[in-house]
């Protein structure tokens, strides 16, 4: 199951805006700094990131087809600010796994109950 268009676009309009300002700080927590595949112009996408090995992992819990994640493909990367740190991100990579590894295991179980099995993997530069 994939969370439906309806909350993705209140959470765009009203929780995206809320949360903005701390996202940057907060463990399990990121702002996505990307530019628009068409547009160019620079968005700021708040997100559950996951340190891994050598980068960051993402659930997908809108699905690979949202934008934020057509842009961070298109442009072979992006950067993350998370804890107070920005890291430039890139080599994204798409990944379907039904055991959710790359995540820690709370947020594996969270993650399962929405069926949620598509992550974008991302190394750090």
């Amino acid at each position: 199951m994939v969370l439906p268009e309806r909350l993705a676009r209140f959470n765009r309009v009203v929780t995206n805006r809320i949360s903005g300002p701390f996202v940057g700080w907060l463990p399990g927590f990121g702002l996505l700094v990307h530019k628009g595949r068409r547009s160019g112009k620079e968005f700021r996408t708040p997100l559950n990131v996951f340190r891994t090995e050598d980068g960051f992992a993402v659930a997908l819990t809108y699905g690979p087809g949202a934008d934020w994640v057509k842009n961070v493909l298109a442009a072979g990367g992006a950067e993350i600010i998370t804890r107070h740190r920005k890291y430039r991100v890139t080599k994204p990579e798409l990944v379907h796994d039904e055991s959710r590894r790359s995540m820690p295991t709370p947020v594996r179980q969270f993650l399962g109950l929405l069926d949620v099995q598509d992550f974008l993997l991302v190394k750090r530069e």
